[in-house]
């Protein structure tokens, strides 16, 4: 008999197919923010006038802006953002931009909770990962303040409450996990006319990793009713809106059908569902490699389906199915997908160094995703095999 427990994400609203400017105007007159501090892509913050819409907009209440989140989160930056955002005093954060924008957003939230500082001051929130393969978490105060999302790309990081930060403290920069369910952004706002300022690799293959969560989630050693729908409904929209917009960038209707996918993809991670290797190991090629996040998903996913087709090809034949051809190996098209819109397929092509294979081989046996891979990795000698495949 199937038993679990499925735990409903913090998320009060996702706003959908509406001008940003519009929904975030009608959210601030429920919004009982007074000081609310913006933390933005750069790029958005240069090259357009998004900035210039959201203080007009906010008026009075735009509290301070942060605009220097480089990729992969490092703490410096996201320390730099909270002690700005509290010395603006705010009581909201509001971000826009993608992946590693809400990801700091997270990290700020926590480290105004709990009197972080110092970028070493979050050695004691996050996350271990044991030989056993068990995980803990110390235990984190509440974050101190909610926050609004806007997003532009499609990691849908913003449906959940863990948050990935690298810390370039040691000799190689790591990818670090915090957790608290009241990181998950109280209201997320989707807007696809603002994701055309995303640039074009970075729109499609963040939506990839939004293919990833699903598929892993579709694919997990504890699946849920619930995230099996909706991982099945997302591949369908991701699937075809990924190829609509790359035949045609300014096809809103595709673009707001990978925001939904992305969103509807995340059911799984947001309620606790475990993921497997390709989201691990792709943590540690970000983290450690530089890897972009995207890319980690369009060079892994493929190769991890293919490893682990013996124990769930059940499952991966759901897979195959939502992508539109049952009798085909699911793992065949989603590179399919990949290469047709224009993706990389191996780490040579995502801009991997060779050198650093057996550091990513070795850093991946700590992440807590590649412990619950459809076949448990124990050994960095078969991650080493995933990455030649990869390669």
């Amino acid at each position: 008999m199937l038993t679990g427990l499925f735990r409903y994400p913090q998320t009060q609203r996702v706003i959908y197919g509406q001008p940003f400017a519009e929904a975030l105007a009608r959210e601030m007159q429920e919004a009982p923010a007074e000081r609310i501090f913006v933390l933005a892509s750069g790029t958005l913050a240069r090259e357009t006038d998004t900035i210039d819409q959201l203080r007009n907009g906010l008026g009075a209440r735009f509290a301070g802006l942060h605009s220097k989140i480089a990729a992969h989160t490092p703490r410096n930056d996201c320390l730099d953002a909270a002690n700005a955002a509290r010395e603006a005093g705010a009581d909201l954060l509001l971000t826009v931009g993608g992946g590693s924008v809400t990801d700091a957003a997270k990290i700020v939230a926590i480290c105004l909770g709990n009197d972080i500082l110092q970028p070493e001051q979050l050695d004691r929130l996050r996350a271990t990962t044991h030989p056993d393969g068990t995980t803990t978490r110390p235990v984190t105060k509440p974050p101190a303040l909610r926050c609004v999302t806007i997003p532009t790309t499609l990691s849908a990081g913003e449906f959940s409450g863990i948050a990935g930060c690298t810390n370039t403290s040691g000799p190689q920069p790591v990818k670090e996990s915090f957790q608290h369910p009241g990181c998950i952004p109280r209201t997320v706002i989707l807007d696809p006319a603002l994701t055309v300022h995303t640039p074009e690799w970075l729109f499609l293959s963040t939506g990839i990793r939004a293919v990833d969560h699903a598929v892993e989630t579709l694919c997990s050693v504890s699946p849920q009713p619930l995230p099996d729908a909706t991982a099945l409904h997302a591949l369908r929209l991701l699937s075809s809106g990924l190829r609509g917009v790359r035949e045609n960038p300014n096809n809103l209707a595709a673009r707001l059908d990978c925001q939904l996918g992305a969103w509807l993809s995340m059911t799984g991670v947001a309620s606790g569902v475990p993921l497997g290797a390709s989201h691990g190991i792709g943590h540690v090629l970000g983290g450690t490699a530089g890897v972009p996040h995207g890319y980690t998903s369009c060079v892994m996913l493929p190769h991890v389906m293919r490893f682990n087709h013996a124990v769930n090809a059940a499952r991966q034949s759901w897979v195959a199915d939502a992508l539109g051809q049952i009798d085909v190996p699911a793992a065949d098209l989603l590179a399919k997908l990949i290469s047709d819109i224009g993706l990389p397929g191996t780490l040579r092509e995502a801009g991997m160094k060779a050198e650093l294979m057996d550091a990513v081989a070795k850093g991946s046996l700590h992440d807590r995703w590649v412990r619950t891979n459809a076949i448990p990795i124990h050994d960095a000698a078969v991650v080493r095999s995933l990455l030649d495949a990869a390669w």
